[in-house]
């Protein structure tokens, strides 16, 4: 298996919680006698101070060149002067654009171990396990027109979907729940916009090709409370690209922290993996941020883009197994007791210890 990896560390603690999945992807390399290579390239705010662009084009080269792309983080108050296309939110669309993956999918899993981390009741989350697909070269990110007035008097920007964009994000939405439990929430806003309304109609129709799983329609509204007061009812949500990206940072809650959220983007030519927090640019340097956003990112990487399935349980039995020790970055605790806390590092390097213990009990268990 050869696999070539575009690094983009990119802002903030996006070089830290890089690093360590890289860390643990080269475990996984080294351990199975695989080929991955790891190639950095500058992005964000950084490589627009650097080259004039948030991402060069050397960047995409290298980007469209791989076999898949790992985001770390773009932005950071310290861009916010730069011109509309120098800023790091411009990067990072132009590199969604550039590598075409259209379907965002974003888990929320309520791991036992820390679930005194989420504010909500631990009898509330237990056994919740959500997977958001949003729909992501679409909507309002991407819709034309857009402007600041010349005299900034006003400004707009345009929500448009086309059928093919629904189409195709809906079926990727389906498909997997069709391996999960066969259950699909579309969240649109029908009752007020007109382009929801299409979307309902379109997911309505597609939804006639998976006879298996049953379709809810939702109002985003309406279930931006129910998800987080019964997040257990759900299972795929499918929703367009600005509510997505709400809804996902929400159920964070169920996990615990934004930091331990990952995210693959796929369907295009060069799928896409970040975890889903920002560039926190207050504790950047501090090498005190979660990386296991990242590293889920790094598993997504390997079921989605390697087809190593083995492998990326691998990942996700060890970031269980971690916790379940004990081991918590400072986001996972109270602020009494952050003195307790692990470095980004440490939590990295434990992650990577545990995922080749993994591999290699699942190796004695197939030799038995």
């Amino acid at each position: 298996m050869k696999l070539n990896i575009a690094v983009l560390p990119g802002d903030g603690v996006g070089p830290e919680v890089t690093r360590e999945a890289v860390r643990v992807l080269r475990a996984v390399s080294d351990f199975c006698g695989y080929d991955f290579k790891f190639e950095e390239s500058p992005i964000g705010g950084g490589a627009a101070l650097e080259f004039g662009l948030p991402f060069p084009g050397h960047t995409r080269e290298r980007c469209l060149a791989s076999s898949a792309v790992l985001l770390g983080a773009v932005g950071g108050p310290q861009f916010d002067s730069l011109s509309n296309e120098q800023r790091p939110e411009a990067g990072l669309l132009a590199l969604r654009n550039a590598c075409g993956c259209f379907a965002n999918l974003r888990p929320a899993i309520a791991f036992e171990s820390i679930a005194e981390c989420s504010p909500l009741r631990p009898e509330r989350i237990r056994g919740a396990n959500i997977l958001l697909v949003r729909e992501l070269l679409g909507g309002l990110y991407f819709g034309e027109p857009r402007a600041i007035d010349v005299e900034g008097k006003q400004a707009f920007n345009t929500m448009r979907y086309t059928e093919h964009e629904i189409e195709r994000v809906a079926r990727v939405a389906f498909r997997l729940a069709e391996r999960r439990s066969k259950k699909v929430v579309s969240v649109d806003k029908a009752n007020v916009l007109e382009t929801s309304r299409y979307w309902r109609q379109i997911v309505t129709r597609v939804a006639t090709e998976f006879p298996e799983v049953t379709l809810e329609h939702a109002l985003v509204d309406s279930f931006a409370m129910n998800v987080i007061t019964y997040p257990t009812r759900y299972d795929v949500v499918l929703t367009e690209n600005l509510f997505g990206d709400i809804l996902s940072d929400e159920t964070a809650v169920i996990a615990g922290s934004l930091g331990m959220l990952p995210s693959a983007s796929i369907g295009g030519k060069i799928d896409l993996y970040e975890p889903i927090h920002g560039s926190a640019p207050d504790i950047a340097g501090k090498g005190i941020a979660n990386p296991i956003g990242a590293i889920g990112s790094a598993g997504m990487l390997l079921r989605h883009t390697a087809k190593l399935y083995a492998e990326a349980d691998s990942v996700q039995i060890a970031i269980e197994a971690v916790l379940k020790s004990g081991l918590r970055t400072a986001d996972l605790l109270p602020a009494s007791e952050r003195s307790k806390a692990c470095s980004t590092e440490t939590m990295g390097k434990r992650i990577a210890e545990a995922t080749v213990e993994a591999l290699n009990s699942r190796m004695a268990y197939f030799a038995v």
